[in-house]
């Protein structure tokens, strides 16, 4: 009913402005009064006159729906899937409803989580936000075709250097697949071609995209980064693409058993310098965790990360990161920072 009032003032004011415009300056002027008229007509109260209360259950069972046993939410009655447009005509009351159940199914998902899962919900301290990169997803791969090999590698409009990096990555990943794919698939005979994503066609280069299309343009005053692994050395090439920048906005870096190396990647002197006293590397050790491990390279402290275990140096380092994090944002304005040593960064793995 309420649409149909309001198609009938449009259609009215429509018919009677068409008239008015044919008319001379009188009627012109009864046309600028009309149009501020107009103005004034707020539609999202004539949408609101005949609305529901915006008042909806706090639970599953009160919007009538459950998860089946295949995870599917389906209606308790009916077994139909989510019906957004419950009622007609009413798209702002249905985008709250489905808001609504959206809150609740949020809060199931991480109940899920925990129980099924056996993960532990934390909030992380001082209000961080989190960016979560992806360097290991560079490129997909495609079956060859007879176009692409007729194309010659030269035909790019790459910079030499960058497309023997890109290359280089290309048959290193392709090296560790095929070694495990002969015994996976050793039927396998197409022949495969890379397809890069641009502007991030290796770990390094899209550290450097994500830097510059998001992390410098947050609001944040303390940047810290957590690189795990080769993550180590796409930070160090950070580094050396946009020393000042890095130098001027991160506060603290965790390194876990980084694989970079600043002789081989030419890191300067002031990298080096910088890297001493703001970064340090959790590396895989026999040793108690924090434990002080010696280095031949220049560049940042060692210390361990209480596992010999590669893939859980971040996990089982994260207590001291934290406290390293604490430390150095204390440092940054103006508190006394305690030297990084067993003692001082010392946390039960229990209280994480």
């Amino acid at each position: 009913m309420s649409i149909f009032i309001i198609s009938l003032i449009w259609l009215t004011l429509w018919i009677n402005m068409a008239q008015l415009q044919q008319g001379g300056p009188d009627e012109k002027e009864k046309t600028t009064a009309l149009k501020d008229l107009l103005s004034r007509i707020d539609l999202d109260e004539l949408m609101k006159k005949d609305e529901p209360p915006l008042e909806f259950p706090d639970t599953l069972e009160g919007f009538e729906y459950a998860f089946n046993e295949k995870g599917q939410l389906r209606h308790i009655t009916t077994g139909e899937p989510f019906v957004f447009n419950a009622r007609e005509d009413l798209h702002r009351w249905n985008q709250k409803r489905y808001e609504a159940l959206g809150e609740i199914i949020t809060k199931y998902v991480y109940e899920l989580l925990e129980k099924d899962c056996n993960l532990k919900k934390i909030s992380l301290p001082e209000g961080y936000g989190v960016i979560v990169l992806n360097p290991n997803e560079n490129y997909i791969e495609v079956e060859k075709t007879k176009s692409q090999v007729q194309l010659s590698s030269d035909s790019s409009d790459e910079p030499a250097e960058k497309r023997e990096r890109k290359d280089k990555t290309f048959k290193e990943a392709k090296k560790r697949r095929d070694f495990y794919e002969k015994y996976r698939n050793p039927q396998k005979e197409k022949e495969m071609v890379p397809l890069y994503i641009r502007d991030n066609g290796s770990p390094e280069e899209h550290l450097i995209y994500v830097w510059d299309h998001f992390i410098t343009h947050s609001a944040a005053e303390n940047i810290f980064f957590v690189a795990h692994s080769y993550g180590g050395l796409a930070f160090v090439e950070l580094m050396i693409q946009r020393e000042a920048d890095v130098k001027n906005k991160v506060t603290a870096v965790a390194l876990t058993d980084s694989v970079h190396n600043v002789w081989h990647q030419e890191a300067g002197k002031t990298i080096r310098e910088w890297m001493r006293e703001n970064c340090c590397n959790w590396v895989s050790s026999s040793e108690p965790l924090d434990t002080s491990v010696e280095s031949m390279l220049p560049d940042c402290p060692r210390v361990s990360a209480g596992t010999e275990r590669h893939e859980l140096t971040s996990w089982r380092s994260l207590p001291s990161i934290f406290r390293f994090f604490g430390e150095a944002s204390a440092a940054r304005s103006g508190a006394p920072r305690a030297a990084l040593t067993r003692r001082s960064h010392r946390i039960k793995h229990e209280e994480v």
